[in-house]
């Protein structure tokens, strides 16, 4: 029987993008995953495997969830006390953090303690938002997620804001521009990329394949 992966839709984030990268992973993986792409709670309460993915301002996606009756509950009662396998996506990773401070203060999940801000560069000929190919640094490179990824793997960020987790070791993995700044975090069943797997090619569909056989 095919497990059932469902992909958030709350207005935001690479929908159909991301869902084909699923597609082709499961494939590639020769794993039976069924991929929906729902806007429904009922379809996340039911889900084996969710993954949250997330494009804009953080206020916004927190508001786009918020909007979606049952959605933040479904949630709560699938992750956090079921322990299915959660990845959040960019905008999707930063709402598991506790606050986000884009446009003004905003309340996020609270799965991942910690503060999403805006990104600094030390290096001041860095531009912001941090875009394009950065390669990665594993810092728990025997975590399941990245199992296989070299250090080094190259990997797709769109980005101007970041998640600082209030323990360090929730970072598996991290990204330098002008300072290091968050790639992967992973705690129990949760996890999420700054990057965009499905946009990294190689690499992203590595993880992606890691996140399919990953069993919390």
């Amino acid at each position: 029987m095919a497990e059932r992966l469902a992909i958030v839709d709350y207005g935001s984030g690479n929908l159909r993008s991301a869902a084909k990268a699923f597609e082709r992973a499961a494939s590639d993986r020769g794993v039976a995953v069924a991929v929906a792409v729902t806007a429904r709670a009922e379809d996340i309460a039911r889900a084996d495997r969710i993954v949250l993915p997330g494009v804009g301002a953080f206020g916004d996606c927190r508001a786009g969830l918020d909007a979606l009756p049952g959605m933040v509950e479904a949630l709560e009662e699938s992750v956090r006390k079921r322990g299915v396998p959660f990845l959040g996506i960019c905008v999707g990773m930063q709402l598991m953090a506790t606050r986000g401070l884009e446009h003004g203060e905003h309340k996020g999940l609270g799965w991942i303690g910690g503060t999403v801000a805006a990104i600094e560069p030390k290096d001041r000929s860095l531009k912001v938002p941090h875009m394009g190919w950065n390669d990665l640094r594993l810092k728990a490179p025997s975590h399941p997620l990245l199992a296989g990824l070299a250090p080094g793997s190259h990997a797709y960020f769109v980005h101007s804001f970041a998640l600082s987790p209030d323990n360090p070791e929730d970072a598996i993995a991290t990204v330098e521009y002008g300072g290091s700044i968050v790639a992967t975090v992973a705690r129990d069943n949760i996890a999420g990329t700054q990057f965009h797997p499905e946009k990294s090619q190689a690499v992203g569909l590595a993880l992606i394949s890691n996140f399919l056989g990953w069993r919390p």
